[in-house]
């Protein structure tokens, strides 16, 4: 009886601290951004989940209380967190995936967004995929298969070379040729949709070529599709 007290001391004290310990995955926990009580909403939904995961698994595990409160409390832990639990995952899978690369991996709360440089994806004035393009967009594509509870926008870019309407119109075939590409590798065509910016949002200068190879990139964003929120993987 003493040591089953123990072990759900244990549980408890554990349920306790993954809801104060910061994931590193989790943008909150970068940027100092909280709530008024000083956790992220994954850190305290998940606290919140492993106390309710331990006192149930103690109440079902009736020849050792101990052990179930501290398997309910990994499971609750888990299942509380959400979504941002979920977002943590695919986050560092697609890191992961995505190193030496040179696509960019970020993290702005739930949404995730990569960054495709020009180099690596399209020739000059082209929406044929390039080879090198390839690798990134498989793993991507696996990423999308196996993740599956966000929507995926792929945003073609372009710099200032050239005329507006026919940067505008690149942009959008470049954008669709990902979108394409990822739908036949088995992604759900219902979750992707595609856009072109042309040259309205450079992220440097298109004075130099390094700030023009900058500015031809391609986005992907990833969002929680509606009441995946509530949702884990």
């Amino acid at each position: 009886m003493k040591l089953s007290r123990r072990l759900i001391l244990t549980a408890t004290a554990l349920a306790v601290l993954s809801g104060c310990a910061q994931n590193p995955y989790d943008q909150s926990a970068q940027t100092g951004q909280t709530e008024s009580t000083g956790m992220s909403k994954t850190a305290k939904y998940g606290g919140l989940g492993a106390l309710a995961g331990a006192a149930a698994g103690a109440l079902i595990s009736h020849d050792n209380r101990g052990q179930g409160a501290l398997i309910g409390a990994a499971i609750g832990g888990a299942s509380g967190a959400g979504y941002g639990y979920y977002a943590d995952k695919q986050e560092a899978q697609l890191r992961q995936q995505m190193q030496g690369t040179g696509v960019e991996v970020q993290r702005q709360g739930d949404n995730i967004q990569l960054i495709m440089p020009g180099n690596i994806t399209f020739a000059t004035d082209s929406a044929d995929i390039s080879s090198s393009f390839y690798t990134p967009l498989n793993n991507l594509a696996n990423s999308f298969k196996q993740y599956d509870q966000n929507s995926i926008e792929i945003v073609g870019h372009t710099d200032s070379t050239g005329g507006y309407q026919h940067n505008m119109a690149l942009s959008q075939r470049r954008a669709q040729s990902v979108a394409n590409y990822l739908v036949s590798q088995g992604v759900n065509p219902s979750r992707v949709t595609t856009r072109g910016a042309g040259p309205d949002q450079p992220v440097a200068s298109n004075a130099n070529e390094s700030g023009r190879q900058q500015n031809r990139r391609v986005e992907v964003n990833l969002r929680p599709l509606p009441g995946a929120q509530g949702t884990q993987q």
